[in-house]
């Protein structure tokens, strides 16, 4: 990659959320001053839009944010052809490791990666055209870094596949550009804590937890403060689906109990958007008012006939005679809602907990950030939960942008994060000698000598890794007139892995190295690095003889 770090002037920061997405930009010349943006196609004034794409029946882009949503649907007729209208959210959800069932479903033919990619170009597009309003002077492609935040369970194969989304969407301008950087979701609204220490009251030395509350997902990161403003992760990260998208899953059930399933299965196939806008209706009217005290609890009523007409000719039986006994109007009390928050609240105090018994140092404070973090019975549910352990339980101020503007400190001063938490083993596929505890059908015979294929670990499962903390192996060649070379680079959850060949390995990517001058025979020994510290494994090469050099590439596995 070349680097151009010198040119950047201007650092954006892109919240590509599940549900909703923002970016917020600096000049580096006052990095202070970061702006976050509230200007969007039919809605400003707001830090986020919604990430939500409208394609027409050829899957064209009709519209992206906020417009793609459906509007309100008349009494007197529908002012919008539903079966028209195609629309793609939740598409993100597509590259987590969740069962196929639970994936949201999108247009036919619609590839999830072509969706982001869709939605990444209309985002950035828009955030060209705000740059460019305010600093005319700069070149794009030359002058600005971005900084993409991205879930805790996002493995390399899958950031990987977002810089491809991103270059395909024309936010960077070679595949390989430094341009573009990757920071975790709660990393970022770590630093963003860390820039506002004397709002939290921490200090050098303390840990901190950070809980981000997504749509989709919710990603825990514990940090430490080191001396010159930087931060080390203390334990792995960890995360769920367990987001507030998950609540709105449960008022669909909810629905689906009162209309009958074959009317909700017409409506999410033939009518979607409009069930949307039931669902976003049943957010602003119910979820995002309550806050666990029934004493303030008044019973909610969404009246169908008014919010989707639609819905009406397709309810049949018994549950149709029932809804029209009380003139179409869904009643919701509070065990109700209360139930549909703690289902998720539930999934969310045991990510905590569990994150609490592998520190191995008090945790000061406990900050929850994003969306669902604005919900007042969730900050309640932590308290009562934690507030023996944890001295301090709060929601920073602007939770919302938070993890945004941590994403452009970052882009700002990248040495901020001191360490990182490995979650894989790494190593390397290498022949060794065949031992009497080898299993002997692995065995091969290579020049008359027993060898096997094992397992040689270069780093190893919850260590704390510097950033660009290099992990060496040094290679001989096996034959005198060997040119290059290539290895295998495995991944493993398991501390014990002996063999590549073993169900729990993963092939992590492969490397190839050319070989200096044949004439010094097998006297060329090689030396590769592969540094995990950032957030993409770099990787390097030398020759350990004088006056030779080597090259190394790496190709990760997809």
């Amino acid at each position: 990659m070349t680097n151009s770090s010198s040119d950047i002037r201007v650092v954006v920061g892109i919240d590509f959320g599940t549900t909703y997405s923002g970016f917020a930009y600096a000049n580096v010349n006052t990095p202070h001053n970061i702006e976050t943006n509230d200007n969007w196609p039919e809605k400003k004034g707001e830090f986020k839009t919604n990430t939500v794409i409208r394609y027409d029946k050829k899957l064209n882009v009709i519209k992206w944010g906020l417009p793609a949503l459906v509007e309100k649907i008349s009494k007197k007729g529908n002012n919008l052809k539903s079966e028209e209208a195609q629309i793609a959210e939740l598409f993100k959800l597509h590259l987590g490791d969740i069962v196929e069932e639970e994936k949201p479903k999108l247009p036919l033919g619609l590839d999830p990666r072509e969706a982001i990619t869709n939605y990444l170009y209309e985002i950035g597009k828009h955030m060209k055209s705000r740059i460019s309003e305010r600093w005319p002077e700069l070149i794009y492609f030359k002058h600005v870094r971005i900084v993409l935040t991205v879930p805790v369970e996002y493995d390399e194969r899958i950031r990987a596949i977002m810089r491809q989304c991103a270059y395909d969407a024309d936010l960077i301008l070679t595949l390989e550009s430094e341009n573009l950087e990757f920071t975790t979701e709660p990393e970022a609204a770590a630093i963003y804590c860390l820039e506002n220490l004397n709002e939290h009251s921490l200090k050098e030395g303390d840990s901190f937890m950070i809980v981000d509350c997504g749509g989709g997902t919710v990603d825990l990161t514990v940090r430490t403060i080191l001396p010159d403003s930087q931060l080390s992760e203390l334990t792995e990260s960890t995360g769920d689906f367990c987001g507030s998208t998950y609540i709105d899953k449960e008022f669909k059930k909810f629905l689906g109990a009162k209309i009958g399933k074959s009317a909700l299965k017409i409506m999410e196939e033939k009518h979607y958007p409009h069930l949307q806008y039931l669902i976003q209706y049943f957010c602003t009217h119910v979820k995002l008012p309550f806050d666990g005290d029934e004493r303030n609890w008044r019973n909610k009523e969404i009246d169908l006939e008014e919010v989707c007409p639609v819905i009406m000719q397709y309810v049949k039986g018994e549950e149709r005679e029932e809804l029209e006994g009380c003139e179409w109007l869904i009643e919701l009390d509070f065990q109700t809602v209360k139930y549909f928050f703690d289902k998720v609240i539930g999934n969310i105090l045991k990510l905590i907990r569990e994150q609490l018994t592998k520190s191995e140092k008090t945790i000061s404070a406990i900050f929850l950030v994003g969306g669902f973090s604005e919900s007042k019975y969730l900050l309640q549910r932590v308290r009562q939960e934690f507030d023996r352990q944890v001295s301090y339980i709060s929601v920073p101020s602007y939770p919302v942008t938070s993890i945004v503007k941590g994403a452009v400190m970052y882009g700002l001063r990248m040495d901020t994060v001191k360490t990182r938490v490995l979650k894989k083993n790494y190593g390397v596929e290498l022949y060794r000698n065949w031992t009497s505890n080898d299993p002997i059908e692995k065995m091969e015979i290579i020049d008359g000598q027993k060898k096997i294929l094992a397992f040689k670990r270069l780093a190893k499962k919850g260590t704390a890794v510097d950033v660009d903390q290099e992990f060496k192996n040094t290679s001989w060649p096996t034959f005198p007139n060997q040119k290059a070379s290539s290895f295998k680079i495995y991944t493993t959850s398991k501390n014990n892995g002996k063999y590549c060949s073993d169900p729990e390995m993963e092939l992590f990517g492969k490397l190839h190295l050319e070989l200096p001058d044949v004439s010094h025979g097998l006297d060329r020994p090689v030396e590769f690095t592969l540094s995990f510290g950032k957030m993409e494994t770099r990787v390097f090469a030398r020759s350990l003889k004088p006056g030779m050099t080597a090259n190394a590439t790496f190709r990760l596995e997809l």
